[in-house]
């Protein structure tokens, strides 16, 4: 097997055990994502051409990629091929202390309604099936509550962040991370907490439900259209405590 070895080779933690030669493979491809050989956000080279450079059967590159998507260093994309998503330097996001004491009602409001529609749109193309299953689990938790006003604003967030996760877009989604955190910090998740009663968190639950129904049978118009209406109604529930 024709493999560069690198002394410094980063290691992933991987929860399952792999075979030697896959292992090898995830190293080798991890190094040179790590030393920017493959930059991010450009394309792997094929399943093909990686097993006959490093001299292993496609099958091993397959599961050697399948072991890096897990680990968030590379994305799929069906029909267009391996993306890098790994970041070597963390890059430093403003803080939404600062930005949460500028931001009015009705910045967040304008800022979701230019988000929100687009992340679902990005969301029902690109969201994989791995990714449907995290967040139809998300979806499952949040149906199991009732009462607990704290426990069901923090995965609504987690739903929320996945769709956002889903578009494959990193930026668009630090974006939307950085409104919610701003939106978390902001007086206006009090006035959210008075709202939420256990028949509303009732009423949202089924609404998340035909969220995920239109992403997950691949249905941008239904899933744009049910964002913006479920968009009014938000709006006029905050609205209405000013």
């Amino acid at each position: 097997m024709s493999t560069e070895t690198q002394d410094t080779a980063p290691e992933l933690r991987l929860a399952h055990p792999v075979g030697a030669t896959v292992q090898i493979v995830v190293d080798t491809l991890f190094a040179r994502i790590k030393s920017e050989e493959y930059p991010r956000d450009t394309r792997l080279p094929s399943e093909r051409t990686l097993a006959a450079e490093l001299g292993v059967a496609r099958n091993t590159v397959r599961e050697a990629l399948d072991v890096l998507e897990g680990q968030e260093v590379i994305r799929r994309r069906p029909g267009a091929g391996s993306f890098v998503t790994y970041r070597s330097t963390p890059q430093a996001a403003p803080s939404p202390d600062s930005v949460a004491g500028e931001t009015s009602p009705l910045d967040h409001l304008v800022v979701r309604g230019i988000l929100e529609p687009e992340i679902v749109r990005l969301a029902v193309v690109n969201m994989t099936p791995r990714m449907l299953t995290a967040l139809s689990e998300t979806l499952s938790r949040i149906e199991t509550v009732t009462t607990d006003i704290d426990a069901f604003i923090a995965l609504e967030e987690q739903l929320y962040l996945q769709i956002a996760e889903g578009t494959g877009n990193a930026l668009l989604a630090s974006c939307y991370r950085l409104a919610i955190d701003t939106y978390r910090e902001s007086y206006r998740t009090r006035l959210r907490r008075r709202a939420l009663t256990p028949r509303r968190m009732q009423d949202y639950q089924k609404r998340y439900n035909t969220l995920y129904n239109a992403i997950a049978s691949r249905d941008v118009g239904q899933a744009v259209e049910f964002i913006k209406l479920h968009l009014v109604e938000e709006q006029k529930l905050l609205l209405q405590d000013d």
